[in-house]
């Protein structure tokens, strides 16, 4: 029996800002319960939802000394669909209104939060094999585990498996004010494993010391080993290559199932999948006010609006993908003149397509269901969800090579009868072009090779069960 600990920022259903609370939420049940005694261990926020903080009881709270004062530390504890969640309480850390709030200030409650982990786990009676941290957040527990908690027996021969979901945030701050926060050993700044340049780096500490380190897909792993994507930490990726590996996430196959989603206007499942997708097609043009063509490609858009979405690629497109015999669909938010570009389009042709501005869960289900094809153009991508569900859904993604959408979706132009969408490899207009207008001619001249594509899609195993097997792999691996 492996014992477990997941320690994250974020995880649903207690909150959630991002893709990160899916992972901690969702991969700990994946584990086979008979080898593995997997919890998970968030701040207590008080932002957390009533009915979740009032489910939770008390277990035990003690006095710790942290960046020059003595704090209160509690631990609250509740058991969700059978698996304990640890919450760590202390309100001047994680009071208001939001998990993340001043980022200086961020960088200290997460601190506090790395060092409360360790800390509480003796008086919680659970003593795991493996602290599985997740980004920044938790990016100065295999340091505090390699300095100060290392001479406690308790602690002894615990090992750290540190997983990046977004590189781009690293907890950096000044290289004096994180040491002085952490209450770190001063050497591990001096142009130490925590210190790059005048700069204090609590995910740089982490990849020093962590047992072993993993991103959320393989293609990603190899990316950020290069400067174009390393974003200052390539040198370290490819010094680690030896505990460094890339491993894809998974969906909720029960959530995102066409064949029980209660949002959809007609259930299917893979041997039914054209019947059943033409009529939510029709049913989600209806809705939202698109000619009622049944002969129509229909594009979906389900993203955030950034360049980093590859946002800039399609609004060159928008002609074409609103005229002849496309349809476009776009659902998200994002930066103000790629809503207001699209805005201005949909008002344009509102019969060629929809823009809706907001988050809306049950819709983006209807979306997924009803399009042909889903356009994911990203510049870069660790790992991507949306063409993860677009397949379950038998939308056919078309995506660039890049990260993990290199890694989950097989190009026709190379994969043939196996294929589940299409892909392009520059990120360049044309590039995005090219695709579109392979997937349309396969659309349109080519129905037996277009509905095998689909049924390919809605086959694939993206279950984070395929995930949580890798990392029992991966953990057997670093308990050796």
């Amino acid at each position: 029996m492996k014992k477990i600990l997941f320690a994250a920022a974020e995880a649903v259903p207690f909150i959630k800002t991002g893709g990160l609370a899916d992972v901690a939420g969702s991969l700990p049940f994946a584990f086979d319960p008979a080898e593995h005694d997997v919890r998970v261990m968030l701040p207590a926020y008080t932002c957390i939802p009533a009915p979740w903080r009032e489910a939770m009881r008390d277990l035990t709270h003690f006095y710790v000394w942290f960046n020059g004062k003595e704090r209160y530390l509690g631990v609250r504890e509740l058991t969700h669909r059978g698996l304990h969640f640890y919450f760590i309480d202390n309100e001047d850390y994680f009071g208001g209104p939001a998990p993340y709030t001043d980022y200086m200030y961020d960088i200290e409650k997460f601190c506090f939060f790395s060092f409360a982990v360790l800390a509480v786990l003796p008086h919680i009676d659970f003593r795991p094999d493996i602290i599985h941290c997740h980004d920044w957040h938790t990016g100065l527990i295999p340091p505090y585990l390699a300095t100060q908690f290392r001479y406690d027996p308790f602690f002894a021969g615990m090992r750290t498996v540190f997983t990046i979901h977004n590189l781009k945030f690293q907890g950096i701050c000044g290289r004096d004010e994180l040491r002085c926060i952490s209450g770190l050993p001063g050497e591990l700044f001096a142009q130490g494993p925590l210190c790059s340049g005048s700069c204090g780096n609590m995910m740089q500490g982490a990849l020093h010391y962590a047992d072993a380190v993993t991103t959320v897909s393989q293609t990603y792993a190899q990316e950020i080993c290069t400067p174009e994507y390393g974003e200052g930490l390539h040198f370290f990726f490819a010094e680690r290559r030896d505990r460094f590996s890339g491993i894809v996430n998974g969906i909720d196959d029960a959530v995102f199932d066409p064949a029980k989603d209660p949002s959809l206007k007609r259930h299917y499942d893979v041997s039914h999948v054209k019947s059943g997708k033409a009529a939510n097609k029709a049913a989600l043009q209806k809705e939202l006010g698109l000619d009622a063509d049944p002969d129509a490609f229909l594009l979906g858009i389900v993203s955030r609006l950034t360049d980093q979405k590859g946002m800039d690629l399609v609004l060159p497109l928008l002609e074409k993908l609103t005229s002849g015999p496309c349809q476009l669909i776009v659902l998200g938010t994002g930066e103000r003149h790629y809503e207001d570009s699209f805005r201005l389009m949909a008002g344009a042709r509102p019969n060629r397509m929809a823009v809706m501005t907001t988050y809306d869960e049950p819709l983006s289900h209807r979306i997924y269901a009803g399009i042909d094809a889903f356009l994911m153009p990203s510049r870069f991508e660790p790992c991507g969800l949306s063409q993860l569900i677009a397949l379950r859904y038998g939308a056919l993604p078309i995506v660039r090579a890049t990260g993990g959408l290199k890694d989950t979706v097989r190009s026709l132009d190379k994969a043939g009868a196996a294929a589940t969408g299409f892909m392009f490899e520059d990120y360049d207009v044309g590039g995005l072009n090219w695709a579109i207008d392979l997937a349309m001619r396969t659309f349109y001249d080519d129905r037996k090779t277009w509905e095998k594509m689909r049924r390919n899609a809605m086959r694939e195993d993206f279950s984070w069960s395929r995930s949580a097997e890798e990392y029992s792999k991966l953990y057997d691996k670093v308990l050796k």
